[in-house]
C-alpha cells in the first residue's frame, strides 16, 4: 500500500510502499477514503510531541470502510463506513475510561503520533475507537470533523454553550469556522475575533453578529461592550497570547476555553478573575461518544467544512504551505 511516513523531527515525509497490515484481536482494517491534513500533523514533524513514536504514518482525521476484522470483533462489521479520531485507544479500566472520558486516560495513545494513522491506503484501528458515519455524510468533506469538528463541538459543550449565550470565537480557521457554525446552530449569539478587518465578511457569512479586528481595537474592550461581555470565549487560534488578550471581555462567571494554543505560557491577571468569578479551561478533542455526537449534530444541521481534495503525493506540499502560513482552507487527502 502507498503511505507517507514521518521518520523523525524536522525531516520531510517519506512516500513509500508498505505491506497491508492484518488486524489482530480487537482491531479492524480500514481502507482509507480520506484523511484530513491537520495542524497537529505539522506539530508532529516540528517535534512538539515528545511522546511520538518514529517512524509513524501521520493523520488522525480519517474516514474509510472496514475491510477486515480481527478476533473477537463483532462491531463494526465489514463494509461499515467509519471515522477515526485523534484518540487511538486508552487503557480501558481507569476511572476516566469507565466513565466515558477516554480522552483523559493517562495511558491514552494518539493516532498518527504513537500509532500509524491515515496517510496511507489502509490503517489498523481499534474497534472500540472508531465511529460509524451517519448515513449520507460525505466522507471527504466530513474527514476534518474527526478532529477540527470534535474539538470545536466539544469545546463549546464543555464551555456551557446554550441558546442565547454570547459566544466569542477567536480565529475562523479550521476549528474556528466550525465553532462559529456549531454555536449558531445551538442558538447562541456569536462574535468573532480576528487579526484583520478582512475576516469580517467571512465571519458574518458563517452567522456571526459582530466582528472584532485586533489590529484596530482592543478585543477585551470591544467584547465588553457586547451586552456586558461574552459568556464563553473559545480560542481556536494557535496562539496563547491571543486568548489571554480577550480575558477582560468576559462577562461575570464567563469562561475562556482553549482549544488552540501556542508555546507561550498562559499569563492572566488574578484580581479580575477573582472579582468576577471567571473560569479558564482547555479541551483536548474528545472521547468516542463525543465524536458520535459531533457527527450526528453535523449531519442534522448540514455542517461540513470547505475542503480541498489532494493526493497523497501532495501531502508534503500541503504541510509546507501550512508551515509557511500560505495554506487556504482544509486539505484532505483522498484515496481512489
Amino acid at each position: 500500500m502507498r503511505a507517507a511516513v514521518a521518520t523523525g523531527v524536522d525531516t520531510p515525509l517519506t512516500l513509500t510502499d508498505l505491506d497491508v497490515p492484518e488486524p489482530g484481536a480487537g482491531e479492524v482494517l480500514v481502507k482509507v477514503t480520506a484523511c484530513g491534513v491537520c495542524f497537529s500533523d505539522l506539530n508532529l514533524l516540528r517535534g512538539h510531541y515528545p511522546f511520538a513514536h518514529f517512524p509513524v504514518v501521520p493523520g488522525h482525521e480519517i474516514t474509510g470502510v472496514v475491510t477486515a476484522v480481527g478476533e473477537g470483533v463483532t462491531f463494526p462489521e465489514v463494509g461499515a463506513a467509519v471515522g477515526a479520531q485523534f484518540l487511538y485507544d486508552s487503557c480501558g479500566h481507569c476511572d476516566y475510561c469507565v466513565r466515558g472520558d477516554q480522552i483523559l486516560c493517562p495511558r491514552k495513545r494518539i493516532t498518527g503520533v504513537v500509532a500509524d494513522g491515515g496517510y496511507a491506503e489502509y490503517v489498523l484501528l481499534k474497534a472500540g475507537y472508531v465511529t460509524p458515519l451517519p448515513a449520507g455524510l460525505d466522507p471527504v468533506s466530513g474527514a476534518p470533523l474527526m478532529c477540527a469538528g470534535i474539538t470545536a463541538f466539544n469545546g463549546l459543550r464543555q464551555g456551557g454553550a446554550r441558546p442565547g449565550a454570547r459566544i466569542a470565537v477567536i480565529g475562523a480557521g479550521g476549528i474556528g469556522a466550525l465553532a462559529i457554525r456549531y454555536a449558531v446552530a445551538m442558538g447562541a449569539r456569536v462574535a468573532v475575533v480576528g487579526r484583520s478587518p478582512r475576516g469580517e465578511e467571512q465571519a458574518k457569512s458563517l452567522g456571526a453578529e459582530r466582528y472584532v479586528a485586533t489590529s484596530e481595537t482592543d478585543p477585551a474592550e470591544a467584547l465588553k461592550t457586547w451586552d456586558g461581555g461574552a459568556d464563553l470565549i473559545l480560542n481556536a487560534a494557535p496562539s496563547t497570547d491571543a486568548a489571554a488578550a480577550t480575558l477582560g471581555g468576559l462577562a461575570p462567571d464567563g469562561m475562556l476555553m482553549l482549544c488552540g494554543y501556542g508555546s507561550q505560557p498562559l499569563v492572566l491577571p488574578t484580581q479580575p478573575m477573582v472579582l468576577n468569578r471567571l473560569h479558564v479551561a482547555a479541551n483536548p478533542s474528545g472521547s468516542p461518544h463525543d465524536l458520535r455526537d459531533t457527527l450526528r449534530f453535523s449531519a442534522a444541521h448540514g455542517i461540513l467544512p470547505d475542503v480541498t481534495p489532494i493526493t497523497l503525493d501532495d501531502a508534503p506540499a500541503a504541510l509546507d504551505a501550512m508551515a509557511a502560513g500560505t495554506a487556504h482552507g482544509r486539505s484532505v487527502i483522498v484515496f481512489g
